[in-house]
């Protein structure tokens, strides 16, 4: 009989100091599990070391190709990036550059392989693969990723089809989230499809997407109560607040509240009273 297996993930491993630390901490004290590495964020290197301290820690690669650094030089680059070596902020941009723009299409695959290589040189192993902004569902990243992970051997990624109903009563503008469920509906199910056919292993379920900034103790906590008896994964974005007060601002504080919930012990004992085995990537395949 397959445990009902939770993935509970941290993303944006390597962004910060702050990211990095929270990530640890929620760990070594509380429910997480994994997190996603950016490469080519400002603290990669801590964020390394930290993962070799703490080799319990699955991290997986957080591909970044919007609203972030590129690995490789503006030159290297020049129509997936701008001057400062920096991708468009706006996804959907970002979107339409990759998939009308033959040299941007180019440029992108010789970056996101970049972006696996540096993660390859960290000496960390490969939990998985996701990304920034969950642009791998764009049908050209998606691509790319599929055809680098595989000659890495990788078959284990996101796929973030998550559940419209669930996060429908914490939802602040519910029509506005339908039309974007809606289209992530849409392009989950084609990569179900191909990574099937490819052989990758995904959870079944993902949750924290239509709630991406939003996210809450009571969110969470009304998860718990109706996980599918199978694999989900509930990833946040958790953070330490900065040292300096100025700093925070409505962001951070919202990575400080879901660091905060992957400590609250009701959190753990939800997940433990209903049997839930909490599980990385990895601990898929022992289900195949």
């Amino acid at each position: 009989m397959k445990l009902r297996r939770l993935i509970v993930n941290g993303d944006d491993f390597g962004f910060s100091r702050e990211v990095n630390e929270a990530v640890i901490l929620a760990f070594r004290r509380g429910v997480l599990t994994s997190t996603s590495l950016m490469v080519s964020g400002e603290a990669f290197e801590d964020a390394v070391a930290l993962a070799k301290e703490n080799p319990g820690l699955a991290v997986g690669l957080h591909v970044t190709c919007a609203n972030g650094s590129a690995v490789l030089p503006t030159c290297a680059i020049p129509h997936v990036t701008g001057k400062d070596g920096n991708f468009p902020a706006d996804p959907a941009l970002a979107g339409l550059r990759y998939f009308f723009c033959r040299s941007a299409r180019e440029e992108l695959f010789n970056e996101i392989y970049a972006q696996f290589e540096k993660f390859a040189g960290s000496g960390l192993n490969f939990s998985h693969v996701d990304s920034h902004c969950h642009m791998h569902v764009h049908p050209v990243v998606l691509d790319a990723i599929i055809e680098i992970a595989e000659a890495y051997g990788i078959k284990r990624i996101r796929v973030p089809a998550d559940n419209f109903f669930s996060a429908l009563p914490f939802l602040h503008s519910p029509v506005k989230a339908s039309g974007y469920a809606l289209v992530f509906k849409l392009l989950t199910q084609r990569m179900k499809r191909i990574l099937r056919k490819r052989g990758f292993i995904f959870p079944q379920s993902v949750y924290g997407n239509l709630l991406t900034g939003k996210m809450s103790v009571e969110y969470v906590l009304s998860l718990l109560d109706r996980l599918p008896n199978d694999s989900a994964e509930l990833y946040l974005h958790p953070a330490l607040p900065c040292h300096s007060l100025d700093e925070v601002d409505a962001q951070r504080l919202q990575r400080f509240r879901e660091f905060s919930i992957l400590i609250q012990p009701e959190v753990r004992f939800k997940i433990a009273r209903h049997g839930v085995a909490l599980s990385t990537y990895s601990d898929l395949e022992k289900d195949l």
